[in-house]
């Protein structure tokens, strides 16, 4: 399912012909700090259920869909833990901050006339708030609620890029999990780690950036000096 960013989503675009670019990106560790959220969350989940792993087991996992780490974590009544989880994350998302400098970075991704889009593991009750702060620059949002496999599968960047109209080789994905190293990977979409992230990417080592503006070294120089803000 493609999440609309602001009001009904459009048609799928037309195959790009004339060099259209494509910025794809994760949420969690990318675009803003949602780990008070997610500590805040695991936190209510171990008083409810008895869980007794610890946030780090957790954490260890992000970047797959809930179920799936409820399953390597070997959690039971995993439905029952999710709507906890989920709903202690909906009530605590104002703990969420967004990192220095990623508002004005896709802005001046927009004013390049790159298309841009989110690929999350993050269901979209959990992803449409936080994502609504960013003054919705997403051109389309993909979530587990959709079609296909979740990360680290190709699937939700292939199906972001349909809904895009850009070819693969023309975008880029920021990720900061393993999981998003090895989906861009499979899709072949060239990958970029954001090292102010939460993990560590695996080898081949992929280019890393340590900020967000860092990414503006995606930009031809023209594109930078036309359409950036920062």
């Amino acid at each position: 399912m493609t999440v609309p960013a602001c009001g009904s989503p459009p048609a799928p675009a037309a195959p790009s012909a004339h060099g259209s670019r494509a910025l794809l990106l994760d949420l969690d560790g990318v675009l803003l700090d949602t780990r008070p959220v997610m500590r805040k969350a695991w936190q209510r989940v171990q008083e409810i259920h008895g869980v007794t792993l610890p946030f780090r087991d957790y954490e260890r996992h992000l970047g797959r869909e809930f179920g799936d780490i409820m399953e390597r974590l070997g959690v039971t009544d995993a439905e029952a833990v999710r709507r906890t989880y989920e709903a202690e994350s909906v009530s605590t998302a104002h703990l969420a901050e967004e990192f220095a400098g990623i508002v004005e970075t896709l802005h001046a991704f927009v004013a390049a006339d790159w298309r841009l889009g989110v690929v999350t593991s993050k269901h979209v009750d959990r992803a449409a708030p936080l994502l609504a702060r960013l003054g919705c620059p997403f051109a389309t949002i993909r979530t587990p609620a959709g079609a296909g496999r979740t990360k680290p599968a190709p699937d939700p960047l292939l199906l972001a890029l349909v809904d895009l109209g850009v070819d693969p080789a023309s975008a880029v994905y920021v990720g900061d999990m393993a999981v998003d190293q090895e989906s861009a990977a499979r899709a072949g979409v060239p990958y970029v780690h954001a090292g102010w992230g939460y993990g560590q990417p695996t080898a081949p080592a992929p280019e890393t950036v340590s900020s967000p503006r860092e990414l503006l070294s995606l930009l031809p120089a023209k594109q930078l000096v036309e359409g950036s803000t920062v």
